[in-house]
């Protein structure tokens, strides 16, 4: 087993043997043999444990166990104690789903401190096999049959290719210790249900039923890769780059057959897994939005806009009369002048002695209006974003500077005429927008 690990690690994890990485370990049979297989293989490596307090002394022996484990194996230890439970109410989560969240947090945290950018964790074919029949009885697509990925960026997972027959064999063989999570064997949880009572009948009905397992995940695997592909290359005909935003025509999303897996493929990696949330948006009115934990989706006529959530921004910005500078949210130059050049959209020029100070800078509001320059009359500022032709972002991101009540300037696009520069003007401020 050490020699088909080391060709293994060779072969699809080099990365492993030129830089450290962080294993996590639990002191069950898969981690304690993984930590000795990479000790083995002279991997260099430290060791991270989480102690969830969930089994009392049991919970305190594991931590005691993998100590004397890095201590003997001659290797950093990583140990936090974690308050599970107080996590789990105050977030209103399941213990299970809290302590992965605690342990991963932790693990990032520890990688960005110590600058490492692996971790490998335990997980085996057995692992593969239950996930694959959890995401079975739950519903899923390809993505959740395909199998747990052997890597990503941050996760490597070698013992993938070895089986928990084959990973206890070896531990009895090189009389290695470990620990045995009682919790595993009681089957109010899911896997272990399926681990105990369904894998077991699975096996009764074919010989090869593990061998077979794993050429049907081969096969899904390749399909999905294949998806993946010919979804990309759709993104690459319909995905338009706009400033800070992706711009999708919503025409031909409705030509797409069979239209919900499509949708599906196109808008996954963006957060987007509920289908009918996404096909329900291209027949919504204008203005509707859905959000993914990283993205917003919005329905704007003709297209959907996409971009990434931002932080809330300071809603208003003063600036005062000594101000020559502004760097946010804008980069702004205020400037004296004595004359008036030819105007430019980026550029304002303002009779001092209309404005009042300090000036603001917001964002719009539902029932502003201004008095467009050049116009002759008041205009409510969503017909004027309207006649633009100003999709819904751009009107998000459109900044106004305010004297009081009164717009100045919707910057880079319109002046307000109240502001003007007369003949009889005293002084003159130039605004200068640097986008």
């Amino acid at each position: 087993m050490l020699e088909k690990f080391k060709d293994h690690i060779s072969i699809n994890f080099p990365e492993l043997r030129d830089k450290p990485f962080l294993l996590a370990c639990s002191g069950g049979v898969d981690s304690v043999v993984l930590a000795h297989l990479c000790h083995d293989a002279e991997l260099d490596f430290a060791i991270a444990h989480c102690n969830f307090q969930l089994r009392g002394q049991e919970s305190d022996a594991d931590a005691s166990f993998v100590e004397d484990l890095a201590l003997k194996l001659n290797k950093r230890l990583y140990l936090k104690c974690f308050n599970t439970i107080a996590y789990v109410n105050s977030n209103k989560v399941s213990v299970q789903i809290g302590a992965r969240q605690l342990r991963y947090q932790w693990f990032a945290e520890l990688m960005e401190e110590n600058r490492i950018k692996t971790l490998v964790t335990a997980h085996q074919a057995d692992d593969n096999l239950e996930t694959f029949l959890i995401n079975l009885s739950r519903g899923t697509g390809i993505d959740g049959l395909s199998g747990i990925p052997e890597k990503t960026d941050t996760i490597s997972r070698p013992l993938l290719i070895f089986t928990r027959a084959e990973i206890l064999d070896y531990a009895q063989t090189k009389n290695l210790k470990w620990r045995e999570d009682s919790s595993n064997s009681d089957t109010k949880y899911l896997r272990n249900k399926i681990r105990h009572e369904v894998v077991p009948k699975l096996k009764e009905l074919h010989p090869n039923f593990e061998a077979n397992f794993k050429n049907t995940q081969r096969y899904l695997l390749e399909t999905a890769v294949l998806s993946e592909r010919y979804a990309r290359q759709i993104r690459e005909n319909l995905f338009v780059h706009t400033q800070g935003s992706l711009q999708v025509r919503i025409a031909p999303l409705l030509k797409l057959t069979p239209q919900k897996t499509h949708i599906y493929a196109l808008f996954k990696d963006f957060g987007f897994t509920e289908w009918n949330d996404v096909a329900d948006l291209l027949t919504a009115m204008s203005g509707k939005e859905i959000r993914s934990k990283t993205h917003r989706l919005i329905k704007d006529r003709e297209y959907l806009l996409l971009t990434e959530i931002q932080k809330e921004e300071a809603k208003v910005f003063q600036i005062h009369k000594e101000t020559k500078e502004l760097q946010a949210p804008v980069h702004l130059r205020i400037n004296p002048v004595q004359t008036v050049k030819k105007t430019e959209k980026n550029v304002l020029y303002v009779a001092k002695e209309t404005l009042k100070y300090p000036l603001t800078l917001r964002k719009w509001e539902k029932g502003d209006y201004f008095y467009p320059l050049g116009l002759g009359g008041r205009k409510k500022l969503s017909k004027f974003f309207k006649d633009e032709k100003m999709d819904i972002l751009s009107k998000e991101r459109q900044w106004l500077l305010c004297s009081g009540d009164a717009i100045v300037w919707v910057l880079g696009r319109r002046a307000d005429d109240r502001f003007k520069v007369v003949d009889n003007a005293r002084e003159i401020l130039k605004f200068e927008l640097n986008e």
